[in-house]
């Protein structure tokens, strides 16, 4: 809820007389025909009530959510309930980085470009790669832009897309691609859960992209990827969880040409699906095609360090038609969030995180197997998150699962359809919260659902 702005009736009504609107013509451009004629149809109460009683009312609506600080939570599919160390909050909540915005005045916002510098720093560490933009707005919009980027690159209008992309990720990628005229080809996953022996083969793609690890939690195949790409002419573009690149090999060592992905895992809420932080690395070569803009390091006239943008293709800074990009705004406040917690965490830290979320997602998958309940959909490594199938004999469904978790305050998977469970565990879980579980899945099925 925003806080009080002190304004009445009268004020408001000169404030939008002095640009020439009156507060009564505010709705004339929305239609008649799709105006609500009768306020009764809203349900609302036609007494006034007093502040205390809106702050009530609103309260109890808001705690119908239910939030992982209040339940024991499995979910996963994108959005991870990673650690997030308290300093964080203090840092961004500093003046100069919480109402930070546009940078376009370099000697007054030498701490958002010297934020975005270190980012865009950390970014290329972890993904192996030359250069990167100061952000993107998600995982999904990153995913499109790299895909944009390597058609701008190789002038094609076709991209290969691995089906063990995240779906949200997919249909984002058919959104820009459809209002730009383009063309997106889906790949289907093999028997093992990835894309290795299923790429098509031609020179008319502009680029082969998979997800590592994908949306099922799979560990991809990045040298095939590679291979196969160049060997049609095309550019491999990897999205990649960034926590996983603290254990796993990095997409440039692979010479993967272009890197993007969701980092929200890195210190930052799920706040219930958003706002999130996308990257993009890539290619030295690539530099001057990348969306957004890019913060480099020189020194001013006297000899000091000063940190200015450099690259700024975006439609703001050049003529719409030459613009590489429409992405407007990065996503500084999160992306300082996700900079603040890998300067903590480090590379040991950061590796660590990456180790205990593998263990134990491999833990909680072998518990639930060794019920006899559940079998494996995909017998491929994984990192962090697995799928898991409801054998046939049992009587429920994965949903009917979640309802009956729901009531013991467990969040479980995301149910992929009846039978088939994505679940995710994060460094977060201790033994004893995964064995109670195991056992409380256990107690519903013997109770709900055995034949």
């Amino acid at each position: 809820m925003s806080g009080y702005i002190p304004i009445n009736r009268e004020k408001r009504s000169e404030l939008l007389e002095s640009v020439g609107i009156k507060l009564e013509n505010i709705f004339d451009s929305i239609p008649d025909d799709i105006k609500l004629k009768n306020i009764e149809n809203l349900n609302l109460p036609m007494e006034g009530m007093s502040e205390s009683e809106i702050v009530e009312a609103l309260s109890e609506l808001a705690e119908r959510n239910k939030r992982v600080d209040q339940y024991d939570s499995y979910l996963g599919a994108g959005f991870y309930d990673h650690y997030i160390p308290a300093v964080i909050n203090h840092i961004i909540g500093r003046q100069e980085f919480l109402t930070s915005y546009t940078p376009y005045q370099a000697e007054m916002s030498q701490g958002t470009l010297q934020a975005i510098f270190e980012w865009q720093s950390y970014i290329c560490r972890l993904t192996g790669l030359d250069v990167s933009n100061s952000s993107m707005y998600d995982g999904a919009s990153a995913a499109a832009e790299a895909l944009l980027l390597a058609c701008r690159q190789t002038r094609k209008e076709k991209v290969w897309v691995s089906e063990g992309l995240n779906p949200e990720y997919i249909e984002t990628i058919k959104t820009y691609f459809e209002s730009g005229g383009l063309e997106v080809e889906i790949g289907k996953l093999n028997e093992q859960g990835t894309s290795a022996g299923t790429y098509p083969e031609g020179n008319d793609y502009a680029a082969f992209m998979i997800q590592s690890p994908n949306f099922f939690g799979i560990v991809e195949d990045q040298a095939e990827l590679v291979e196969t790409a160049h060997m049609n002419k095309a550019m491999a573009v990897v999205s990649a969880d960034p926590i996983s690149l603290g254990l796993l090999k990095k997409p440039g060592d692979y010479g993967v040409d272009i890197a993007c992905g969701e980092a929200q895992p890195l210190g930052v809420p799920l706040n219930f699906g958003g706002p999130a932080v996308g990257y993009l690395a890539a290619k030295n070569r690539l530099l001057r095609k990348m969306p957004g803009r890019i913060a480099g390091l020189t020194k001013d006239s006297e000899g000091k360090q000063a940190i200015v943008l450099t690259i700024q293709a975006r439609e703001q800074h050049i003529r719409r038609e030459k613009a590489t990009s429409n992405i407007c705004t990065n996503q500084a406040l999160l992306a300082t969030a996700a900079t603040i917690y890998l300067a903590l965490n480090g590379k040991s830290g950061l590796k660590e995180v990456a180790e205990q979320s593998a263990a134990k997602a491999i833990y909680l998958e072998q518990a639930l197997l060794a019920t006899g309940y559940f079998e494996k959909v995909y017998d491929s490594p994984f990192f962090r998150e697995f799928a898991i199938r409801l054998k046939d004999e049992i009587n429920l469904t994965t949903n009917d699962l979640n309802n009956k978790l729901l009531e013991k305050e467990i969040i479980g998977g995301v149910a992929l359809d009846d039978r088939i469970w994505l679940l995710a565990v994060t460094e977060k879980k201790s033994k004893e919260k995964m064995d109670q579980f195991v056992a409380n899945v256990v107690n519903i099925i013997l109770e709900e659902g055995s034949k």
